[in-house]
């Protein structure tokens, strides 16, 4: 996790409204702006409402043409591919 672009070892690592926040979540990269800090913890509604997504949008992966191909499909395309 990096706090204003200075890696963080700790946790316990104190924010504040305006700091930028770079932590990965899954296979993407996320990156928030801090507007506000809670007083409780709440409603994921409401702490959307606390920061800022500046993560860039990535491109869709393009979408899988047919099934997913069987052993069998794999053995034949690998024998096709030997014979050439």
């Amino acid at each position: 996790m990096r706090v204003d672009g200075d890696k963080v070892s700790k946790a316990s690592t104190q924010i504040s409204p305006g700091h930028v926040l770079t932590f990965p979540q899954g296979r993407q990269i996320r990156v928030v702006r801090i507007l506000a800090l809670a007083n409780r913890r709440g409603p994921a509604a409401e702490a959307q409402s606390l920061y800022e997504d500046l993560t860039p949008q990535a491109e869709p992966e393009p979408p899988r043409v047919g099934p997913r191909p069987t052993k069998k499909d794999r053995r034949n395309l690998e024998a096709f591919r030997d014979t050439e």
